[in-house]
């Protein structure tokens, strides 16, 4: 089976990127299950009601998040409600929703989807990464061979770290939070895809989405400025990672990247 997975979405040009590319990526790869980190949809961070049906009716099928989960009030009901619209599991005992989705994909095959937030210089500070896939793979249906793991996290040590502490136990490690795709996509030897960041969907004429002047007044000037989302030419970044339905081993993984004119 063939799993799409997309980068954060960042705000209004990463909404633009994925209605203007997936539908014609879709008919192209042909992926049986389409996810998407949408944490910073909702200018720039939090995830909304009209963002999550933005994404659900452009066709992903599980919504991910990352360290921006709760900056809109209204996702705590949205994630409660919703079992597509994930928040990372290692958020504490009582947070609303889940970290890990259970389904069928189009192939049939049944799939589980985790999504993880990292430690190393990211807030909030949660539960460990490492132990909370050790508990979800030790309780997981014995029928769900094919497992793809976001791994939301600031530093590639962090990031890599945990693909060769799953390598072998799940089928994908994708990471996402630093929003430029690396260069590092592989299988690892025990049959895990990789790669440290799929990069986001939204303005690549920026400072990581921001727009480029208010960054540049933090570092250069030391003055504080919001974070505004940066307006301009959207792009879209995935990944597109085959899985053997039988093992859950992953058979290859390859970068995807669409531009608007």
């Amino acid at each position: 089976m063939k799993v799409l997975f997309m980068g954060d979405v960042m705000g209004e040009p990463g909404a633009r990127a994925i209605q203007t590319f997936l539908p014609s990526l879709r008919a192209q790869v042909r992926p049986d299950l389409v996810i998407a980190n949408g944490e910073n949809m909702a200018e720039g961070a939090g995830l909304n009601q009209a963002n999550a049906l933005l994404l659900l009716d452009a066709g992903v099928d599980v919504v991910t998040n990352g360290n921006h989960v709760w900056d809109k009030a209204q996702t705590w009901s949205l994630i409660a409600q919703d079992s597509r619209l994930l928040r990372p599991h290692n958020m504490p005992p009582g947070s609303p929703g889940s970290g890990w989705w259970v389904g069928r994909a189009s192939s049939g095959a049944q799939v589980g989807v985790l999504n993880l937030l990292g430690t190393t210089f990211m807030h909030p500070v949660v539960g460990c990464p490492f132990r909370h896939a050790d508990a979800v793979l030790e309780t997981k249906p014995s029928d769900v061979k094919i497992i793809i793991v976001d791994f939301h996290a600031e530093t590639t040590l962090e990031k890599t770290a945990l693909g060769w502490y799953l390598n072998g136990r799940v089928s994908a490690v994708l990471g996402t939070h630093t929003h430029i795709p690396t260069a590092d996509e592989r299988i690892l030897a025990g049959g895990t895809a990789y790669i440290t960041d799929a990069g986001m969907c939204g303005c690549y004429d920026s400072a990581i989405g921001l727009g480029i002047e208010n960054a540049l007044q933090r570092f250069v000037a030391k003055r504080p400025a919001p974070y505004d989302v940066a307006a301009g030419r959207a792009t879209l970044c995935a990944v597109l990672v085959e899985i053997d339905d039988s093992t859950g081993r992953a058979i290859a993984i390859q970068r995807i990247r669409r531009d608007e004119v």
